[in-house]
């Protein structure tokens, strides 16, 4: 699937830059329904409910993905899901005392 570089044209998931089937059936695991629903979301509570409904601890780069397609959604343009690390290990470091 073509990939968007406008958020307002994002009708699928997998049109997101970073999104694939695998991030596709997560966002619908959360009960995400279009892209624009996540210009709202928080990437970290997003990752802790995965986790919580699946039961599984989830690699990182799940939430780097979740950070980047948020980043996307807002309107503040597209970027590698591993851009996300640097500030996903902070975050985390913040959130987690770890």
């Amino acid at each position: 699937m073509k990939k968007v570089k406008n958020p307002k044209d994002a009708i699928y998931f997998e049109q997101i830059p970073n999104i694939g089937k695998a991030m596709t059936k997560d966002f619908k695991v959360l009960g995400l329904r279009s892209p624009k629903d996540l210009a709202n979301q928080d990437p970290y509570q997003l990752y802790q409910k995965l986790c919580k409904k699946t039961q599984a601890i989830h690699d990182p780069c799940v939430l780097d993905t979740f950070m980047a397609a948020v980043h996307f959604m807002q309107g503040k343009g597209a970027r590698s899901w591993w851009s996300f690390t640097a500030a996903r290990k902070r975050m985390m470091k913040t959130k987690t005392g770890k």
